[in-house]
């Protein structure tokens, strides 16, 4: 059962978003309209409902991004990145809907001073109240003691880590395990108190204050116990943890959820999930469209260009492994001979690349007009297509030709499969072909270990030079 101070907490929260949205956009209209309030009360008047839906809108995805889900055990700075990347893509959202909707007074600075208002209101509250509740913390108040089963290693540091980040607000209210073994010996060695055995667990549930049990025994062997402590602690209310380390999983995050007539954990091993994977696929489609239409005179002069100097179709395509492993059609602008894939054999030992991958510089198949489009990337555009289809995002590893999948020799190297593959990524920043085959594959595991949005647009914002510069194109 969720406390009542956290429900009263989470609905002030709300309320202040909503009010924070409300006053930002009220903000940046009055800033569009060169601070006429009388332009102002006509904007209310005609656009209500609108606005009343696009608020409606705006709380809706802050809740769905997980903002009021409890951050006790978040850092300060993962809220804040959290956060940012939530209000960021709601403020496009709120633009869009009210350029949709024609809701008035929308130009201009609007974008910039509603995010820019919105976002400092809602991020300055937030750092405020962690300050507030360290500070309560720190003076006894709004603390959960927790019982901590198992005095392995990791239990130990677990403890110790709470200890020492005392804004958490987390009580060790002891140690459980079976007498007897190394491990407790060396928790005597700590200074932690033993409070009893795994028998006992009942009991001090029954007669001690206890607002969190963390698990830590071993899975393999204490399969059974772990299931009848989990039964134990749901008898009497009180919330369980288990650490993802449980499992020995390096590069894993757990996730919590219901699937048919229970619940689920689900471990993931890439970080876009959830909202994450929805914003990005918002931002995909967003840029994808402008970028088509403003880019539409360019398709029309390249499609001329292809046709007048080469025999064959305008666009070229091929099949791809996409997003787990599903095959779709990448689009591009024809840069080849009508039947370059067919004489890809005859080539193969001229092959320069390491690995599954088939890479010429010099390929004979290339038209002259397809070195020039290759070497500044332009032969890339039409897969904005594939981006507003879903098959690709505008980052991401690049997705491969079916050949050169079928060529892939470890395990390790199929984790790129597990996120949307892009028209570009670190290896397409980092060198492109000159780049080794096994370190293309290392600089995709590290885009999958450590993505975020900010990572995205400092890759976007990186291709621009190396395409300008033609840096590894081939």
């Amino acid at each position: 059962m969720v406390p009542l101070r956290r429900v009263a907490l989470v609905g002030v929260m709300k309320l202040f978003d909503v009010a924070a949205m409300t006053a930002a956009y009220a903000v940046a209209a009055l800033v569009a309209s060169r601070g006429s309030i009388r332009g102002f009360d006509h904007f209310l008047s005609v656009n209500l409902l609108p606005f009343a839906a696009i608020v409606l809108l705006w709380h809706l995805f802050l809740q769905l991004a997980g903002v009021y889900e409890s951050k006790r055990l978040t850092s300060r700075r993962r809220e804040i990145v959290g956060l940012l990347q939530a209000v960021a893509i709601a403020s496009a959202i709120a633009y869009l809907l009210s350029s949709l909707f024609g809701v008035g007074l929308v130009g201009g600075p609007f974008p910039l001073v509603f995010f820019a208002t919105t976002t400092g209101a809602i991020v300055v509250s937030r750092v405020l109240l962690r300050r507030l509740l360290a500070v309560l913390r720190q003076r006894g108040r709004n603390l959960r003691f927790t019982l901590i089963v198992g005095t392995n290693r990791r239990a130990i540091a677990f403890a110790r880590d709470l200890e020492e980040r005392v804004e958490l607000g987390y009580r060790i209210a002891g140690f459980v395990d079976d007498p007897g073994w190394e491990g407790t010996r060396e928790l005597e060695r700590t200074g932690y108190r033993l409070v009893g055995a795994i028998k006992d667990i009942p009991d001090l549930l029954r007669r001690g204050v206890v607002d969190e049990v963390f698990v830590f025994l071993p899975l393999r062997s204490y399969y059974e116990q772990g299931s009848v402590i989990l039964g134990q602690c749901e008898e009497q209310g009180i919330p369980v943890t288990f650490p993802s380390s449980l499992f020995e999983l390096k590069g894993a995050h757990v996730s919590a959820d219901e699937l048919g007539s229970g619940p689920v954990l689900t471990m993931a091993c890439n970080g876009i999930e959830g909202w994450a994977a929805m914003t990005k696929r918002v931002i995909d489609v967003v840029f994808t469209a402008a970028l088509l239409v403003a880019l539409a005179p360019v398709f029309a002069l390249v499609a001329v260009l292809i046709k007048a100097t080469s025999p064959g179709p305008v666009f070229f395509t091929q099949e791809r492994v996409g997003l787990n492993k599903r095959r779709f059609r990448i689009i591009k602008f024809r840069t080849m001979v009508v039947d370059a894939e067919q004489r890809i054999r005859e080539l193969e030992h001229l092959n320069e690349a390491t690995g599954p991958v088939f890479k010429i510089k010099k390929d004979p198949r290339i038209t002259p007009l397809g070195a020039v489009l290759r070497k500044t990337s332009i032969d890339e555009l039409p897969q904005l297509v594939n981006v507003l289809k879903g098959d690709l995002s505008l980052v991401g590893p690049r997705p491969l030709p079916v050949r050169d999948y079928e060529g892939f020799d470890r395990d390790w190297h199929r984790r790129r499969f597990s996120v949307r593959p892009g028209i570009t990524c670190l290896w397409q920043i980092g060198g492109r072909s000159n780049v080794s085959f096994e370190r293309w594959m290392e600089l995709d595991m590290q885009y999958i270990d450590t993505w975020s949005i900010w990572l995205d647009l400092k890759i976007l914002l990186k291709t621009i030079p190396v395409v300008l510069r033609g840096t590894g194109a081939a």
